[in-house]
C-alpha cells in the first residue's frame, strides 16, 4: 500500500510538472496567432499548421514504432482531431483577424472550466452543485465582458462568438485527449490525432494555398511556426501526459494561469493594451475556476491509480512488440 501511495504521489506531482509545461506553451498560442494572421490567411494558418505538425507526429510514430490504434481509440481520435486539431486552431483564427490576443485571452479563461465540464460528462462522474454553479458563474463573467466590450457594436460580435465555439471545441479536445493518453500516452494521443487528420487537412491547405498564395513577413512566419511547432505539437506531448498522470478534471485547472501569461505576452510583445475590466473578468474567471476545482469530488486517487495501470500495460505491451520484432529479426 505505501509503495502505491508512493508511486500515485510522483504521478501526481509529475501530472503537476508536465500540465504546467504544457500550459506555458500554449500561453503563447493567442499571441502567435495574432501576428501570423496579420499577413497570412486564416484558413491557411488553421490547415497549415496542422500539416506541418501531423507531419512532425508522422515521423515521430515511425521513429518510435508505436502499434496502431483500435478501432474504437480510432473513434475517440476524432473528437479529439475536432477539438484541438480543426475547432480551436481555425475559429481562433478567424477570430483574431479582428480581435486582439488580450481579448481573446479573456473569453479562453473559461477554457478550465469548459475542459472540467466535459471531463464530468466523458467520466460520468457526480460532482455537487457548487461546481455547476462556479463553472456557470465564470461562463456569465465572460458573456457580460463581450457584451460590455462589444457595445459600440451592439452586441456580441462574430468573433466573440468564434472564440466561445474554440472554447467549446478545445475543452471536448482536451477531456478526450487527456483520458485517451492514459491508454496511449500523451505524445501518441496527438500524433495520432494529427496524422489521422492528413486526409482532410493536406487537401484544404492545398486549395487555400491556391486561391490565396502565402506571402508574408518573417515575423508572421515566426508566428506561424511556433504554433505549428510548439502550439500544436510539442506543447501536447506535456499537456496530454499532464491530463493522464493528474486527471483530467483537477490537472485542467492549471490553465487558469493561461490567460494570465497571454495577457502579459499580449502586453509585452505585442503592445496590445489590456483594460482593467479585462483584469477583473480574468481574476473573476480565476476565482470561478478555482471554486470548480475546490468543489470537485474525491476521485483524484482513482483516477491516478488508473493511469499507472494503464502506463505499465503499456510499457509491456511496447516491451512484447519489441521482443517480437528482436524475434524476427534472429
Amino acid at each position: 500500500m505505501r509503495s502505491l501511495n508512493s508511486a500515485t504521489s510522483r504521478w501526481w506531482v509529475s501530472g503537476r510538472v508536465l500540465g504546467g509545461a504544457g500550459v506555458l506553451a500554449f500561453s503563447m498560442s493567442l499571441p502567435a496567432t495574432r501576428v501570423a494572421v496579420e499577413d497570412l490567411n486564416p484558413w491557411f494558418v488553421a490547415f497549415a499548421r496542422a500539416v506541418g505538425a501531423g507531419l512532425l507526429g508522422s515521423g515521430y510514430l515511425g521513429l518510435t514504432g508505436s502499434p496502431r490504434p483500435t478501432r474504437d481509440q480510432w473513434r475517440r481520435l476524432a473528437a479529439v482531431a475536432l477539438g484541438v486539431v480543426f475547432g480551436f486552431p481555425l475559429l481562433t483564427s478567424l477570430a483574431l483577424t479582428s480581435q486582439t490576443a488580450a481579448h481573446a485571452a479573456v473569453v479562453i479563461a473559461v477554457l478550465p472550466a469548459s475542459t472540467a465540464v466535459f471531463a464530468v460528462l466523458r467520466g460520468r462522474e457526480r460532482p455537487p452543485p457548487l461546481f455547476w454553479a462556479a463553472a456557470l458563474a465564470g461562463l456569465v463573467a465572460v458573456l457580460a465582458f463581450l457584451v460590455a466590450s462589444g457595445a459600440v457594436s451592439g452586441g456580441v460580435g462574430p468573433a466573440d462568438v468564434a472564440l466561445l465555439g474554440a472554447v467549446g471545441l478545445c475543452g471536448l479536445g482536451y477531456a478526450e485527449g487527456g483520458r485517451l493518453a492514459r491508454e496511449l500516452g500523451g505524445a501518441r494521443t496527438i500524433c495520432w490525432a494529427l496524422v489521422g487528420s492528413l486526409p482532410l487537412t493536406v487537401p484544404a491547405t492545398v486549395v487555400v494555398m491556391i486561391i490565396d498564395p502565402p506571402r508574408a513577413a518573417p515575423v508572421s512566419w515566426l508566428g506561424f511556426a511556433y504554433v505549428t511547432v510548439v502550439s500544436m505539437f510539442l506543447g501536447f506531448f506535456a499537456w496530454y501526459a499532464g491530463l493522464a498522470r493528474g486527471g483530467v478534471a483537477r490537472t485542467g485547472q492549471l490553465q487558469l494561469a493561461q490567460p494570465v501569461l497571454t495577457l502579459a505576452w499580449s502586453a509585452l510583445l505585442l503592445r496590445e493594451h489590456v483594460s482593467p475590466a479585462a483584469l477583473a473578468v480574468s481574476a473573476l474567471v480565476l476565482a470561478c475556476v478555482a471554486l470548480t476545482q475546490y468543489t470537485r469530488s474525491g476521485d483524484a486517487r482513482r483516477n491516478v491509480n488508473g493511469a499507472i495501470g494503464a502506463q505499465r500495460q503499456r510499457e509491456r505491451q511496447c516491451q512484447r512488440v519489441g521482443d517480437f520484432s528482436n524475434a524476427r529479426k534472429q
